[in-house]
C-alpha cells in the first residue's frame, strides 16, 4: 500500500478536532508558526543549517519573512491534510508540491529524525495555543494528519526532475 493512502483510519472526531482547533489557531498562523520553529531550533539547533534562506541571515529569526512563510505554510499544510485525510482517503496536496517538498526535503539531507523532531514541535504549539482545548484525542489526530503529510512528502524524497 502506497504511504499517501493510509488515511482510512482517520475519522470524523480526529477531522472535527483538527478543525475545530485550527479554527481556533488560524487567525494567528504566522506567530504561531514562528514559535513552531522556534521550538525545532530550541531541540535542534543545528536544524537551522537545513533553511537555506536562514544560513546566511543577518536578520533575526522572528524578523524573518521567509521563516514565517514557511512556518505557516507548513501549518496550513498540516491542518488541510487533517481535513483531506478523511474526505480521499489520503493526503491531497497538489501532486507538483509534493514532489516540490520531497526533493526540497530529500537536498537539505531531512531523515527521520528531523520529522519527529518537527512532530514534537508542532504538538507542543498546538497544545499552548489551544489551552484547555487540549486532550490526548486531539493530539493523536493532529499527529495523525502529521504523519499522513509526513508519509506523502517521504515517498517524494528523490532529487528533483529536470
Amino acid at each position: 500500500m502506497n504511504a499517501c493512502d493510509q488515511g482510512r483510519g482517520f475519522t470524523e472526531e480526529q477531522e472535527a478536532l483538527v478543525v475545530k482547533s485550527w479554527s481556533v489557531m488560524k487567525s494567528n498562523a504566522g506567530e504561531l508558526g514562528l514559535q513552531f520553529f522556534f521550538k525545532i531550533f530550541e531541540i535542534a539547533p543545528s536544524a537551522q543549517k537545513l533553511f537555506s534562506f536562514l544560513r546566511d541571515s543577518n536578520v533575526p529569526l522572528e524578523q524573518n519573512p521567509k521563516l514565517k512563510h514557511h512556518a505557516m505554510s507548513v501549518f496550513l499544510m498540516t491542518c488541510e491534510s487533517a481535513v483531506q485525510l478523511r474526505k480521499s482517503g489520503k493526503v491531497t496536496v497538489r501532486e507538483s508540491s509534493l514532489k516540490k517538498l520531497g526533493a526540497a526535503h530529500f537536498k537539505y539531507d531531512v531523515v527521520n529524525e528531523h520529522f519527529e523532531v518537527a512532530k514534537f514541535a508542532l504538538l507542543e504549539t498546538i497544545k499552548e495555543a489551544v489551552g484547555e482545548m487540549w486532550s490526548a484525542e486531539m493530539k493523536n489526530a493532529w499527529g495523525e494528519a502529521y504523519d499522513h503529510l509526513v508519509a506523502a512528502i517521504k515517498s517524494q524524497m528523490k532529487p528533483a526532475e529536470m
